[in-house]
């Protein structure tokens, strides 16, 4: 049986493979005259001090190389397929699932549903266990995988195979206590739906999950997103803010009873339900280290945090900038507090705040992460928009430079006669990208 190549794609410079002249278009055949199934494979397998590599040139013919190397040390290889592998794809049909909410004539990766264990440890992405399998199970534990981010959204298995569509849903959940017994760390997610597993589904569930602590770390409970491209779906109900007082009332409880009983909050509310609540969002001790920053849990308070942390060391001055500022309605009182703080220390510096509504997805979908470059461009067209635009890089996935309705920076640019600079989601260097 012929044994699975990859493909490479680029050599490091002053890397081992570029000193045995290998070459993007080259293929990986073995290491050790083992096939190599996927990245996790090839990471544990060149950890070894001595390796013998197959590898096949374009016209067929194949080095076998002796490579003697410290056990730290990489090869220096990037593959055409950053897993090694094929995805795995979702085989759930979500009653919140964001992508069948997705216009059609977008690019066709949008319309991807990735649920990969892989993927989870990798970047973070969230998994429901649902297409788990024993050999998948079998190499989390061994190549002790850590954290895996799980969407666990109730622990009601009856609920949990209506919410996602999938009569091994609720069952799906047992793999936790796998993980658990195997010392494998976990985060958790639950996507809120307003009569489905709020109210007294959402105490079950945090009264369950709180059976894998120590192993799961964290869980973090966030509000659906509509968009208005719902047709054919479930029909749900959006938050009040009457609701979002009710949820904040219920995980705060509950942070109080995990911090009697195990020294930590473990649940946490997205920044949403605060704004939505008009309560205040918690001093940056009470997200204890930031553990669901990427499911926008404290990720105000942290820019916040370090944005005053940083002008504090400031003397201010006569520096004089005339420049401007687009993002989400979420974040816009936010911005403006802050821009109005630095313009205190900074009197000729004018930055010129501009809130984007989401007519693409609906104007209920109030995240910077989700605006078009469409949107952008329309809305700002004709006002002044100073010596440069600064845009958040949530805009963009991946250092890519495209938008999720296919336009680039380099398409706005053009319409909009001016400069952007991209601006990192950290306070500090938000500062910096005005001043320098």
């Amino acid at each position: 049986m012929k044994k699975k190549a990859h493909i490479i794609k680029e050599i490091v410079p002053a890397s081992i493979a570029e000193e045995l002249e290998l070459e993007p278009g080259d293929e990986l055949i073995s290491i050790d005259d083992k096939e190599i199934k996927d990245i996790l494979d090839y990471h544990y397998m060149i950890k070894s001090q001595e390796l013998l590599v197959l590898i096949r040139k374009p016209d067929g013919e194949e080095w076998e190389l002796e490579i003697e190397k410290d056990y730290d040390e990489d090869l220096g290889i990037e593959f055409e397929e950053g897993l090694m592998d094929d995805y795995n794809s979702c085989r759930n049909k979500c009653i919140f699932c964001f992508i069948d909410q997705m216009p059609p004539g977008m690019r066709d990766t949008l319309y991807f549903k990735d649920d990969d264990a892989r993927l989870s440890f990798l970047q973070g992405n969230y998994i429901t266990l649902t297409n788990l399998s024993e050999d998948d199970m079998n190499r989390i534990i061994f190549y002790k995988l850590s954290p895996i981010n799980i969407s666990v959204h109730t622990t009601n298995e009856e609920l949990r195979c209506k919410m996602l569509h999938n009569r091994f849903a609720g069952s799906s959940l047992s793999k936790m206590k796998r993980l658990k017994d195997a010392g494998i760390t976990m985060n958790g997610q639950i996507v809120l739906c307003k009569g489905w597993n709020d109210g007294k589904e959402l105490e079950r569930t945090l009264h369950d999950l709180s059976a894998y602590l120590p192993e799961m770390e964290s869980v973090s409970v966030v509000p659906v997103g509509m968009t208005k491209f719902r047709d054919g779906l479930e029909r749900l109900e959006r938050f009040t803010k009457e609701d979002a007082i009710e949820v904040l009332e219920i995980i705060h409880r509950w942070q109080n009873i995990f911090m009697t009983h195990y020294k930590t909050r473990f649940v946490y509310a997205s920044d949403e339900w605060y704004i939505k609540a008009e309560l205040p969002i918690p001093d940056g001790d009470a997200y204890e280290g930031y553990p669901q920053l990427e499911n926008g849990v404290g990720m105000i308070r942290s820019f916040q945090d370090e944005f005053h942390n940083y002008l504090d060391t400031l003397e201010g001055g006569d520096i004089s900038r005339n420049i401007s500022m687009a993002t989400g309605l979420l974040a816009t009182p936010y911005m403006k507090q802050m821009l109005g703080k630095l313009k205190e220390k900074y009197p000729n510096i004018n930055v010129e705040l501009y809130t984007i509504h989401n007519d693409f997805f609906g104007n209920d979908i109030t995240v910077a992460g989700l605006l078009t470059g469409g949107d952008i461009t329309k809305q700002l067209q004709g006002k002044p928009l100073g010596d440069k635009l600064l845009l958040p890089d949530v805009l963009l996935k991946n250092g890519e430079t495209v938008l999720l309705d296919d336009v680039t920076l380099d398409d706005m640019e053009k319409s909009l006669q001016t400069r952007i600079h991209i601006v990192q989601s950290d306070g500090k260097l938000f500062i910096d990208s005005i001043l320098q």
